[in-house]
Order: structure tokens, then sequence, then C-alpha cells
């Protein structure tokens, strides 16, 4: 295969850590550049020229051009950016599922660092440290105002290296801080478990190199303890994506052979592609598809097992290709809440050896021609998080909310709802309420336990038993163009 693009995500803007990207490495040169505007690059070069001169302060040449590149990139969509060297590196560790530093998925909030999750086992995890704890600084440094490859810069390190987080928790209205030792992070992106005899649970927490291969192994390793499974659940809730090819490999492996997993289109003309349940868009090796073993070493049940998909706001990007696949199919009953709306492509070009451009070059689309971006995914029946509701659903943040965010293509632009403010008022208000709870009771639970309200409506649909679907959560719809 000539062309192929990689999703990569790392570094969800806005929702999760990892605003996923589909990555083709090029170089920059090309024969159809447009004239350029001399008139504005001469005063580029003229603002240049002044503030070498005229500023304060002798200034570093370097450091001026590499700002005025990462601002003008900046000043596209969310996903846009410039990578410098250590960026660069960093980005690139990011498909291995591999990488140095104290091992958590973040977000941005009110311009601090919030956590997503500890990934388990990290130093992290064994510091204590939870899911929308604020990071306000990082070692003597001050994250307010800072981007937050900013601060990812400043948390990651050298292995064995010290640095010091100051963490405010919102439920115990107190700030302290966080000494951890840097470590190499080896993410387990793929977890499983029978939950009952008849019905496993599989969960993808990210889609990285060993995805694939470990999604492979663990459904094989399902069907020997029940060779009789009559129910699955695929557990996509806050998967931020990563590697397209392995989220395709995934949807192939509930499709029929060949069909459409996902397009993409924009201005290039390798933009334009088409990606198929088939081993030549996920296989890395003529000798390796873990796929086609998995399929013959079940016999071809996953095939037809029946399937619910769990999705909710954190589902971004890959794992959007996945359950847009499947629900165009009617594979799978998807369940859960509206996905984060991440349905652009960013293709990486090399400028220099280890200096990089990610640029958005493409949207993608559904089997069915659907756009995913700024919209998302809507289940098939809406869940709230617990039994008792979602109290907090109108804080969550979407790509539709994040600043310069791509426009749909299809739709008009998503306008800012009176009610939804209201509703994220009130929301605050129930937020200080549940602070003042012993902890016991404020903790979502943990996917996948037996207190995994979600997974137990997925099980109940699964064995056609009624189902206790939300009634606050309602799709966020875009304005129809004129």
């Amino acid at each position: 295969m000539g062309h192929k693009l990689k999703i990569v995500g790392w570094l969800s803007v806005g929702a999760l850590a990892g605003a996923l990207t589909t990555v083709s490495l090029q170089t920059v040169a090309r024969g159809n550049m447009a004239p350029l505007p001399l008139e504005e690059l001469q005063q580029l070069a003229a603002v240049f020229g002044m503030v070498k001169s005229d500023y304060v302060e002798p200034v570093d040449e370097k450091k001026l051009i590499t700002e005025a590149i990462s601002g003008m990139v900046a000043s596209l969509d969310p996903h846009s950016q410039y990578f410098d060297k250590k960026s660069f590196k960093e980005f690139s560790e990011g498909t291995s599922g591999r990488f140095v530093g104290v091992g958590i998925e973040i977000s941005q909030e009110d311009g601090l660092v919030k956590i997503v999750t500890p990934i388990e086992g990290s130093p992290a995890d064994r510091a204590g440290l939870k899911t929308n704890d604020l990071i306000t600084k990082v070692d003597d440094t001050p994250l307010k105002g800072l981007s937050l490859s900013e601060a990812v810069k400043r948390m990651r390190g050298e292995p064995k290296t010290k640095v010091v987080l100051t963490v405010f928790r919102k439920d115990e209205n107190r700030t302290f801080p966080v000494t951890i030792i840097r470590e190499e992070i080896k993410t387990q992106s793929v977890k499983s478990k029978l939950i009952e005899p008849g019905y496993g649970w599989i969960r993808v927490s990210q889609f990285q190199e060993r995805t694939v291969e470990d999604f492979a192994r663990k459904i094989e390793d399902m069907y020997k303890q029940d060779p009789q499974l009559k129910g699955l659940v695929l557990d996509l809730r806050n998967d931020p994506g990563g590697l397209l090819d392995a989220a395709v490999a995934l949807s192939a492996a509930f499709l029929p052979e060949n069909v459409t997993v996902v397009t993409t289109n924009g201005q290039l003309a390798e933009s334009k592609f088409t990606y198929k349940a088939s081993p030549q868009f996920w296989r890395r090796n003529s000798s390796n598809d873990p796929i086609t073993r998995m399929t013959q070493a079940t016999g071809g049940a996953l095939k037809k097992v029946p399937l619910v998909v769990l999705v909710n706001e954190g589902s971004a990007s890959a794992s959007e290709i996945v359950a847009g696949a499947l629900q165009d199919y009617k594979r799978a009953t998807l369940m859960g809440s509206q996905t984060f709306g991440k349905g652009s492509v960013q293709t990486v070009r090399q400028l220099g050896p280890d200096t990089a451009l990610k640029i958005t070059t493409a949207r993608y689309y559904t089997p069915s021609g659907r756009a995913i971006q700024a919209k998302g995914i809507v289940p098939d029946v809406m869940l709230d998080e617990t039994e008792t509701g979602n109290v907090f659903a109108a804080l969550r943040t979407r790509e539709a909310d994040l600043q310069k965010h791509l426009s749909n293509g299809k739709e008009a632009e998503e306008k800012k709802d009176p009610a939804r403010e209201q509703a994220r008022e009130e929301a605050m208000k129930k937020l200080e309420e549940e602070a003042k709870k012993p902890v016991a009771e404020r903790r979502v639970p943990e996917f996948g336990s037996d207190k995994d309200f979600q997974l137990a409506q997925a099980l109940k649909q699964l064995k056609g038993q009624p189902v206790k679907a939300s009634t606050t959560l309602a799709e966020r719809k875009v304005d129809k163009k004129d």
C-alpha cells in the first residue's frame, strides 16, 4: 500500500490526553505551492529586524523564529502544531506506548492541567494522584497560561529524575505538593475478563503499536475460557484514539471482509483515501496478522457474537472510527454518551532531521459518509454514568467547545446554548455540594468493576433485559446551514 496514514494520539486538548492525529511523514517541497504574499513577508522580516535591533535586551534569533512558526500554526486549529526537537521526540514516543514521565493522561481546564486518569501502575498512580486533580505547578513553574504541550514538556524528563507537582484537589478543597520520580511508562492498552459465564468485557484504552496483538490474544484467551460466548462488551470509554491501522484492524475483527471502515478527504490527493477491512490496511509485515490468526483460532466467532460498544465524551478519534463503523453496519449497539468529535486528520511533515510540522489536512468519515468532526458519534442508547444520573455531564468538554476548532464541513457551527450554560452553572454548584460528601460516595466506579453502572446496562442489553436509559442526556446538535 503506497499511502498509509496513521493516527497518533497522545495529547487530546480539551477532553483527553491525545489530540489524535493522522500521521504521514513527508518532505515539505511541493510543486503546486501558491505564490507567496511578498508584502506581508516583508512586514514579517521588518518586525523581526526591529525586535532584533530595538528590543530592550538582546534576543535569541532562533527562538524568535521558532515562536513565530508556533504562533502561526497554533492560530489554525487546536490540533495543528510545530514540533521542536524535544516535542517531536515526545510525539513519536506516543505511538509505542512508551515514554519517560509521571504517567498521567491530561486535559486542560481554566488554564491548568487536569488529570483525566493516572496510568495504572505509573509513578503518578502510586503517588495517589486522582482523576480530576488539577496540577497548578511543575517544580517552581506555575502552569496557568502555559499551553498543554509546554506543561507536558515540564513534566517529562530523564528516567530517575525528580519532579514536584503542586496539586489542587477540588473535592477536598486543598492544595498539596507531590514528589514523583520519573520513569519509563509502558501503557497497557487492552484489558479483558469474563463478567460471568457466557459474557465477556474487553477494554481498549488507547490504540497503540501493540494494541492489535494484545487484543487478538485477549480474545483468544477469552474463547479458551468460554468457547460458548453469548455476548461481548467492547469498552471504548475515555479512549483518546491512537494508530489508525489499529482502529481499522479492530473494526475488521467484527465486520465482514473488505467492507469500508473509514474514509478521509481533504485538498491533497493523498488525503483522499478509503480504508477497508482487509489485512493490507493494517498488517505491518507479511508473516504476522493477529486478526487473521485470532479469527481462525476462534472459528470466526467474533464476526457473529452479539456486541455492545460503550462510549462517552472521552472517546475520540480512532475510537470514534471503530464506533462509527460498527454502528453504520448495525454490527453493535452503541451505549453511553455522545463522543468527543475529533474527526480531523493531521499530517506530520518533517522540516529537518528532528523538527516537524503537524498540520490538519483532512476530515474523516464513517462508512455511510457521516462527518465525525465537531459532532461525534451519538449512541443508540444514552446512559448515565451512575444509577443516580450524570451530575457533571454539562462540565465536560468536547471538540466543539475548543477554540478555533475545525468545522464539521457538512453542518453549521454549534452555537452557544443558554440552557447548557445555565446547566454548567448548576453543575458547578452540585460539584461544591459533592465535595462535602465522604470520598467513598463521590467517586465514579472503576470501568469494568462490579459497580460499573454502564457495564451492567450493557450486560442487560446483551441478555435482552430492560435497560435503564438516561432521562437527562440528549444529543448536542449543530444548526443546519441555510
